[in-house]
C-alpha cells in the first residue's frame, strides 16, 4: 500500500493532494520538496486510493473531502500559515478547500479537473456501474515512467469526480486567495482549457497562470517538477 505522510516542521504548513486513482507517490516528490524547506507537511492517502481498484469502487467524494479535512485539521493544530496545494483531482479538492476555508494563505493547483468532456457518460455509466472497470488514466508522463496509479479506473468512482467537479464549479467564484494554477500546454487526462476556466472564474485578486511547456498530465513526476517547486516556493515566501 502506498502511504501518505506528515510531517511536522515550521510554522507554515503545506496541504499536498494526489489526484484520482493515483496515490501519494504521485507527489511524494513536491512534497518531499517542501519537507526539506522546514514546512510543516501533509500527503494524505485518500481513501480507496493506493490499494486496490475494487477499493475505489465504492468509495464516496465526501470521504476525500474528509481525508483531506482531516489532513488540514493537523496542520491547523500545528501551523499558524496553511497553503494547499493538489494535482487533477487533487487540484478540485484544492479549490473545494479554498471555497471552504477562508483562512487559508494560498492555493497551488496543477492541472485541476473542474470539467471533462465525457462527465454525462461518467454520470450515467457510473451509475449503473457498467462497464465495471475501464483503462487506467495514470501514467501521462512526457519523460515516460510509470506513476504509481492504478491500470484500471472503477466506473463507479468516476461518477464521485463527476460530482466533486460539479461542486467545487458552482462554488468557483468562491475562491478569494491568492492562487498560482499550473498548466501543462500538452495533457492527455484533463483539458488544458480547465485551467484558463479556473483563472478567469475565481474571484482571487492575486492569480498567476503558469504554462508548463515541458510535461504532460502528471506534472509532477515530469521534466518541469523543478519548475513547479520554484515557482510554488517564491508564491508561499512572497505572501508569508
Amino acid at each position: 500500500m502506498e502511504e501518505g505522510f506528515m510531517k511536522q516542521g515550521n510554522d507554515i504548513g503545506v496541504l499536498v493532494i494526489h489526484g484520482f486513482t493515483g496515490s501519494p507517490g504521485s507527489m511524494r516528490e513536491l512534497a518531499n520538496f517542501y519537507v526539506d524547506q522546514g514546512f510543516s507537511v501533509a500527503l494524505p492517502r485518500l481513501s480507496g486510493h493506493g490499494t486496490t481498484p475494487q477499493d475505489l469502487e465504492h468509495r464516496k467524494y465526501q470521504e476525500w473531502i474528509n481525508d483531506v479535512e482531516q489532513a488540514y485539521q493537523w496542520l491547523v493544530q500545528r501551523t499558524s500559515t496553511i497553503f494547499v496545494t493538489g494535482l487533477s483531482m487533487g487540484g478540485t479538492l484544492t479549490l473545494y478547500m479554498g471555497q471552504q476555508h477562508k483562512d487559508i494563505a494560498g492555493l497551488i493547483t496543477i492541472n485541476a479537473a473542474v470539467r471533462m468532456k465525457n462527465e454525462s457518460s461518467m454520470m450515467i455509466f457510473g451509475t449503473i456501474g457498467l462497464p465495471r472497470f475501464i483503462k487506467g488514466i495514470g501514467s501521462d508522463i512526457k519523460k515516460g515512467i510509470k506513476e504509481p496509479a492504478y491500470d484500471l479506473t472503477p466506473v463507479r468512482a468516476s461518477k464521485q469526480l463527476a460530482l466533486l467537479m460539479q461542486r467545487v464549479r458552482n462554488a468557483i467564484d468562491k475562491i478569494e486567495q491568492p492562487i498560482l494554477i499550473f498548466s501543462s500546454k500538452e495533457d492527455h487526462v484533463v483539458p488544458p482549457d480547465n485551467q484558463t476556466w479556473i483563472y478567469q472564474n475565481v474571484r482571487s485578486q492575486i492569480k498567476e497562470l503558469v504554462i508548463l511547456e515541458n510535461s504532460y498530465h502528471v506534472a509532477t513526476m515530469d521534466y518541469d517538477l523543478e519548475l513547479i517547486e520554484q515557482k510554488s516556493l517564491d508564491f508561499i515566501k512572497r505572501l508569508t
